[in-house]
């Protein structure tokens, strides 16, 4: 019921997190300064106004520095130019999930301005100004909900005191609406550009001072808000990371060994070299960290088409002594005798398993497994790098986590941080893959060694063969439902991979609070751990988008051996309306569990007769803060060929900032579920990937999407992401309609496994 656990195992992640959790409160707020310390950090009048959270600003972003002292830095919000440009800069990476538009918006709520009056700019990166910035774990929303209201409030006070003074009337007779401010005694109005100056002359108040709105009083969250870089995008303009160019760039491609460890041994360097276009072959030691510069071959030219048609010429042998050997059939045996066998330890538990299982009326057995499978975003990797002569080092990429590409950038080139510049590209996919910054160490490993801006771009094949896998795995339950068909308890041996023999892989753990959890009163996960070396790595909702399918799909069994309604049986699991651990918004709340699993049900018709070979199925699940429950109606041939016709999506992320967003974050979510439970997987023999393109890797087509009718609960808790938690119901949910309709039950991911396809 809580996925925190899943980035516990890589390093780097490990402290992105614990970064994270630091910084959740709200950072100190510029107060009580004087004049002139005001002006240095806001600006001098008839810069117009600008309002951070810390510290001082600097000329950038169209804030402008203090003349009568060097500038500081500073970690700008909101600017109001006198022409009534009302800037609002987005600080988090823009990867499709919307917080460019999203979380401006929650300045302008504030703030009280017209969204027509809003100009959206993408900050620069910089954690000393603006704490992490980040994609990732649907954590955008709630990491920054407060710092961005308050940023918007205190601005929206500010310009209300100087109109105030202006009509030499109280403050508090004065209110905001629409970029102006109103005294309605006097029937007058000022706008916000025009009180900007004057606004920038005057104290700031204190963060506790200033009063946030009710939700009654929103006017533009919840919304439907197009996002900003729409007309951007469908008008061709160079928004993503593959279109960046700068003047004198060549063109890179980098080969690896497609087994994980391999390095080059022989490669026919000058006949490369001789082909057309082509500027330079070399090999690259690295460092041997997946994380950052593997061993391989670098071909750089005059295009990428150069670069790709000298790479066909390429003939490399790989020194293998040190690859990984995985092999995923070799591990689908292994996983079998590891069931049959004591665990390796205990995960977590609660009451006494073994007598419950002893003395219950019924018990089922079931065992559950699935894939791994690849990110495959539409934007292969890439970065452009240019490592210059005085030692700085300037970059464009399309990162997840850009902050962390700084970090790494440095270490290859052997430079400060302060000496890297990496500008923020919106990115065409990522859902995890780009936490990894590989790509951009790569880049900076070749620009050094040329000396030039160099474009390094991935190939499909590259992208699919050297992923940060979304984990496979094997769950073995045995659950006990005692004499009125209540659960009594449930067990599940969880066997996962590891990389060094004592802790599970990236992504691979299933940590603790998964459902039922302490909700079934004698439960117990074990856990063991099979031989693994292939990189493995965060996927959408990571650890949560395949535990759900396991343990929903087995609490489906459970019901049905019960001989009772799934929703009914569900409802009662989860008991009497509380938090499963009071003031942690990381655990579930039953109450808001139990609301979105009748949500979903009433609007979707639960428990109507459905035609031969059609089904309804149910599922729920909880991660990154997110309640969600979903429903599935589904009809089967008698040759397993399926169709989704429609999914039912309830949700509780507490107040929705951009509704169009969240919804299409929804739809996206079920898409995506769909499109890789179907038949979606990466196999591995001698430690290669067997799938590397679309051929055998078969991407949902349009013609299979289902219908998707979303609803929210927009209950009074702080808001979460949505990116992320709406994925997980959605394969139980298909499978459990799977098996309402055809009577087979379905415990392997993807479906295709079982013989199931896209009707």
């Amino acid at each position: 019921m809580t996925t925190r656990t899943s980035w516990a195992h890589n390093p780097a992640a490990k402290k992105l997190m614990e970064e994270i959790e630091a910084r959740r409160a709200l950072p100190a707020v510029v107060r009580g300064a004087s004049r002139r310390q005001f002006f240095k950090m806001t600006g001098l009048a008839g810069a117009g106004l600008v309002i951070g959270m810390a510290g001082a600003c600097s000329k950038q972003n169209g804030a402008v520095a203090a003349s009568d002292g060097p500038a500081a830095d500073f970690n700008p919000y909101v600017q109001i130019t006198p022409a009534g440009v009302i800037r609002i800069f987005a600080k988090n990476p823009e990867i499709g999930q919307g917080v460019k538009t999203s979380l401006p918006m929650i300045v302008a709520e504030e703030l009280d301005a017209k969204w027509e009056d809003v100009e959206v700019v993408q900050s620069e990166i910089d954690e000393s100004r603006y704490g992490p910035q980040f994609a990732g774990g649907s954590l955008s929303t709630p990491m920054n909900w407060d710092r961005l209201r308050q940023a918007g409030a205190i601005a929206k006070a500010m310009l209300i005191a100087a109109a105030a003074a202006e009509w030499d009337v109280a403050a508090s007779e004065c209110s905001a609406r629409d970029s102006a401010v109103h005294h309605e005694a006097s029937d007058k109005s000022l706008s916000y550009g025009a009180l900007a100056e004057a606004a920038a002359k005057g104290p700031v108040p204190a963060a506790d001072a200033v009063k946030l709105k009710d939700r009654s009083d929103y006017r533009l969250l919840g919304k439907r808000i197009t996002g900003v870089d729409n007309e951007a995008i469908v008008t061709g303009k160079p928004l993503f990371g593959i279109d960046q160019t700068v003047p004198g760039m060549v063109y890179a491609t980098y080969v690896k060994c497609p087994a994980v460890g391999g390095r080059p041994a022989t490669v026919n360097i000058e006949e490369v070299k001789a082909r057309p276009g082509v500027i330079d072959v070399f090999t690259i030691d690295g460092d041997g960290d997946p994380l950052s510069v593997m061993p391989g071959v670098a071909i750089v030219a005059k295009s990428t088409w150069a670069a790709f048609a000298a790479r066909r010429a390429l003939n490399v042998e790989w020194d293998e002594s040190d690859a990984s050997k995985d092999s995923t059939s070799a591990s689908d045996e292994a996983a079998m005798t590891r069931a049959t066998q004591a665990p390796d330890s205990t995960v977590e538990s609660f009451g006494d398993v073994e007598a419950a299982l002893s003395g219950a009326a019924k018990t089922i057995e079931a065992s559950y497994a699935y894939a791994f499978v690849s990110h495959a975003q539409l934007e292969p990797e890439n970065t452009l790098a240019h490592y210059k002569e005085d030692g700085a080092l300037e970059i464009w990429s399309p990162t997840q986590t850009p902050q962390g590409a700084v970090d790494l950038a440095a270490k290859v080139a052997g430079v400060e941080p302060e000496k890297v510049t990496l500008h923020q590209t919106r990115i065409g996919g990522g859902f995890g893959r780009r936490l990894m910054n590989d790509y951009v160490a790569e880049a900076v490993a070749i620009t050094k060694r040329v000396g030039k801006p160099v474009k390094l771009q991935w190939t499909r094949e590259d992208d699919m063969q050297h992923d940060f896998y979304r984990p496979g795995g094997y769950h073995f339950f045995k659950g006990g439902l005692d004499g009125d068909g209540r659960l009594a308890a449930w067990r599940n041996h969880f066997v996962t991979f590891s990389g060094d023999g004592e802790s599970p892989i990236t992504a691979g753990d299933i940590g603790k609070g998964v459902f039922p959890g302490e909700l079934a009163g004698n439960y117990k996960v074990e856990r063991s751990l099979l031989d693994w070396n292939t990189p493995s790595g965060w996927w959408r909702a990571p650890s949560s988008c395949t535990i759900a399918f396991a343990t929903q799909c087995f609490a489906h069994e459970l019901a049905i051996a019960a001989g009772r309604d799934h929703k009914e049986f569900l409802l009662e699991i989860m008991g009497e309306p509380r938090w499963l651990k009071e003031g942690d918004p990381g655990v579930m709340n039953t109450g808001r569990a139990a609301a979105v699993i009748n949500l979903a049900c009433e609007k979707a018709a639960w428990g109507r007769m459905m035609p031969k070979g059609a089904g309804l199925g149910l599922a729920f699940y909880f991660s990154h803060q997110g309640h969600f429950a979903e429903v599935a109606e589904v009809s089967v041939s008698d040759d397993k060929a399926v169709t989704v016709h429609k999914v039912w999506v309830a949700a509780d992320i507490g107040p929705v900032i951009n509704m169009s967003g969240a919804e299409n974050q929804c739809e996206g979510s079920v898409m995506d579920g769909l499109s890789t439970m179907m038949g979606l997987e990466v196999n591995f023999e001698n430690g290669r990937a067997l799938e590397t393109n679309f051929d055998r890797y078969p991407i949902m087509r349009m013609r299979h999407a289902p219908e998707v009718d979303v609803h929210f609960i927009q209950s009074d808790f702080p808001p979460t992401g949505a990116g992320e938690p709406a994925l997980p119901p959605l394969a139980p949910a298909v499978a459990n309609a799977i098996f309402a309709a055809t009577g087979d039950r379905v415990r392997q991911l993807p479906l295709s496994r079982s013989g199931y396809r896209f009707a």
